[in-house]
């Protein structure tokens, strides 16, 4: 059972080493790594260079981080798909591994963990912890959903549920998930641990603008898949994640 793992890049040379590295270290054999980058202008693709694990790169311009993501899921042959920013990082070395045992049932077509939110100059500081729980489809009307970059998908899910939509700027993946696990029901399995580590810094949640905007489109992703949400639903996802924060480590430097 092979897992491909999408990266989208761009310009990421600060932060892609840590990313290209755990990928590199898991001790699950059988991988694909696609990086897909926006013509950095940096020296990203020099730092990719220096992975021999990567089995493909692409370097041409985009649409937005979410077009490149489709570019790596069109490409990718594994029978497992996931998405791993080029800011984000897996946990522990057999995260992959866990993952695949999880897939071993060949009823579940879906896993997902937990993740943590860390400080962008320092990794060791986590600001923010998001413990998904078991899947429960009345959940995701209360504004749950899983972490994206924790959520692994068997590729048939996306011939049959299709791609990203690319008309969204901060909620294509939440439209994505909806889709999956509202729409067409597939059948999702949580891993209790700590899947991913990502650097804090969200664009959707930078100011009450943006919040705004997030929330617009939250509302879209449900109409897009003539789906009904409470009126509660979409103001009920930023909310959830004040519990997650860890006030503590977010002054620590």
């Amino acid at each position: 059972m092979t897992i491909s793992i999408i990266t989208a890049t761009y310009n990421s040379a600060a932060t892609v080493r840590d990313t290209l590295s755990c990928v590199a270290s898991q001790q699950y054999p059988f991988i694909e790594h696609i990086v897909i980058d926006g013509v950095s202008n940096d020296n990203t693709l020099d730092i990719v260079k220096e992975f021999p694990h990567v089995a493909r790169v692409i370097s041409e311009r985009d649409k937005g981080i979410y077009d490149a993501m489709n570019k790596g899921v069109q490409l990718a042959s594994g029978d497992i798909i996931g998405i791993l920013n080029s800011d984000d990082f897996y946990n522990d070395p057999r995260v992959l591994e866990r993952v695949a045992a999880a897939f071993k049932d060949p009823a579940v077509e879906a896993v997902y963990g937990d993740l943590q939110y860390v400080k962008q100059d320092n990794i060791q500081v986590v600001t923010r912890t998001w413990k998904s729980g078991k899947y429960q489809k009345r959940f995701l009307y209360y504004g749950w959903m899983p972490p994206h970059p924790t959520f692994f998908v068997r590729r048939h899910i996306y011939d049959k549920c299709g791609l990203f939509n690319t008309s969204l700027r901060s909620a294509a993946d939440y439209e994505l998930m909806l889709r999956v696990l509202l729409k067409f029901e597939a059948n999702a399995q949580y891993i209790p641990e700590v899947l991913v580590k990502m650097r804090a810094g969200g664009m959707s949640n930078a100011s009450l603008k943006n919040r705004l905007k997030a929330n617009k489109e939250d509302k879209m992703a449900w109409k897009l898949n003539d789906l009904k949400p409470y009126f509660f639903t979409t103001w009920l996802k930023p909310l959830r994640k004040i519990f997650q924060f860890n006030p503590i480590n977010i002054w620590q430097k």
